[in-house]
């Protein structure tokens, strides 16, 4: 059996929890079945992997078209495989016509989904009516589509009721324990500023409406003094947003100590270092279908404090791996918190409990790094997933 791998993100160029997906699937996937990789960006070196880029005439193009250029380039080159599995909305478009066109069926896997990102309409403009016209097509024509969570799940078949739900299956992310793993570095601490003797809340992710990064910084306002705030955070989705972090981050600065913030891109052992040193890692996200990055936090024997929205307590037990902070959320696909002070104050509450009980924090730590271990290996994942496409080639 050959399966084509259809991605935006894949090495050298990831920046989300999507790319980290598909890379680490595909390595599993490469030990059971034949993988021929096809994705964004440039030019690599890899064995059975192919890069597409934008075509020249479209260099000016709303960046959906060019995605969509982008797309076209793939379609005819996945002549020849028995299924075509696509990651996002960016790749969904090649997926969904390369099952058309040589007929073989289509496969999806669901890491955010466009009727719940309305903000992307600031990022993309006119083409975020094209992204979401791309999924939603993809999604109803899919012979398959994978849900990375049953939270995630649910959502799918809200966004797009007309979906058979026996199409529509749990496949969880899954996490390397071996390259996420606990890293002493003090020296790489101190070079950024970070103090191990105190207690820290570490937030890791990309600066974009999701993620609620500016819940937190307003939540970091109420936090013990001691208490210092590590910012791994660049990727801006747009100017605004990247400007309302500086404001924010800004005054955090001006009325406490200890407030770190890295922007620059850091390899995997400088983060697990970073993970490792945290008295806790944050996950404010108000939509999060499941969040790999909770997953390497446990994995570094990070305490997580998450809000309890999307597949988050799927990966987070409350009270043995961390803690879950409520939130009611409006239901016009923002996920904006109904009541965002309370939700601020409920989140600095809940990080404050953890930090003031660092033995406490260290044994939410090493449970969770049993359970990442436990409950979210890529080897079971890669079983899973070629059980899908066996039932979908019918082989």
């Amino acid at each position: 059996m050959r399966v084509d791998i259809v991605t935006k993100e894949y090495p050298p160029e990831i920046y989300g929890g999507a790319g980290v997906h598909a890379t680490e699937l595909v390595k599993a996937l490469r030990e059971r079945i034949e993988v021929q990789v096809r994705a964004f960006g440039a030019g690599r070196d890899e064995a059975d992997t192919a890069s597409y880029g934008v075509p020249a005439e479209l260099s000016t193009a709303n960046a959906a078209i060019q995605t969509l250029g982008t797309d076209l380039e793939i379609v005819g080159d996945v002549a020849g495989a028995d299924v075509v599995h696509s990651h996002t909305w960016y790749a969904n478009f090649a997926g969904h016509l390369a099952g058309l066109l040589h007929g073989i069926p289509h496969v999806v896997t669901a890491h955010s989904l466009e009727p719940l990102r309305p903000w992307k309409a600031e990022q993309l403009g006119g083409g975020y009516a094209v992204s979401s016209y791309i999924e939603k097509t993809a999604y109803e024509g899919a012979a398959a589509v994978v849900a990375v969570s049953e939270g995630m799940r649910k959502d799918i078949l809200r966004s797009y009721p007309s979906l058979d739900p026996d199409k529509v299956r749990v496949i969880y992310n899954g996490i390397d324990i071996d390259s996420w793993r606990p890293v002493d570095d003090p020296a790489l601490l101190a070079a950024h500023g970070i103090d191990p003797t105190r207690p820290s809340v570490v937030f890791v992710g990309r600066i974009t409406r999701q993620k609620g990064l500016p819940y937190f910084l307003r939540a970091a306002e109420l936090l013990p003094p001691e208490v210092q705030i590590v910012l791994c955070a660049g990727a801006p989705d747009t100017p605004q947003i990247m400007a309302e972090v500086q404001e924010l981050v800004r005054g955090l600065q001006r009325q406490r100590e200890g407030v770190v913030w890295i922007e620059e891109f850091l390899q995997r052992d400088q983060l697990c270092a970073i993970l490792t040193a945290a008295t806790t890692f944050v996950c404010p996200s108000i939509y999060e279908p499941l969040g790999i990055v909770n997953l390497e936090a446990m994995a570094c024997g990070a305490a997580v404090v998450g809000t309890a929205t999307g597949g988050i307590p799927e990966v987070v037990v409350d009270g043995v791996t961390g803690r879950l902070v409520p939130i009611e959320q409006v239901q016009d696909g923002t996920g904006t918190p109904t009541d965002p002070d309370r939700f601020v104050a409920d989140l600095a509450a809940t990080l404050t409990e953890v930090v003031a009980d660092p033995d406490r924090a260290r044994a939410y730590g090493e449970a969770g790094r049993e359970r990442a271990a436990q409950a979210f290996s890529w080897a079971a994942i890669a079983d899973a997933t070629v059980q899908l496409y066996r039932e979908v080639t019918g082989n």
